[in-house]
């Protein structure tokens, strides 16, 4: 996977606290993100949380942010976006499962 980010967007972020104060939530349920993929404002942090029986871990396609520690079940990882462009992710222990941040 790549991220697609332009030469003028930097695609780093974060994980530090979020601006206003916003989370988006995305589960991971049934060997999937949900949902697949979500569109947030810049600032705007958003957490992952493990619903599975089985660990997953967050990882950055690209190393655009710092990948998660193994989730077990009701573990929760988040990541806060501070610059404008398109993050795609995967479990690192799954790699079938895919998802996408768009930041604008």
């Amino acid at each position: 996977m790549v991220a697609l980010c332009g030469a003028a967007v930097s695609c780093r972020a974060a994980d530090v606290a979020p601006a206003k104060g916003k989370n988006y939530q995305v589960a991971i349920q049934n060997f999937a993100f949900a949902p697949k993929t979500i569109t947030v404002p810049v600032g705007a942090r958003v957490v992952w949380t493990n619903r599975d029986e089985e660990p997953h871990v967050i990882t950055s396609a690209g190393s655009l942010f710092a990948s998660s520690k193994a989730l077990d079940t009701s573990d929760s990882y988040g990541v806060t976006f501070s610059k404008p462009g398109t993050y795609a992710y995967y479990c690192s222990i799954h790699p079938m499962m895919v998802g996408t941040i768009i930041v604008q």
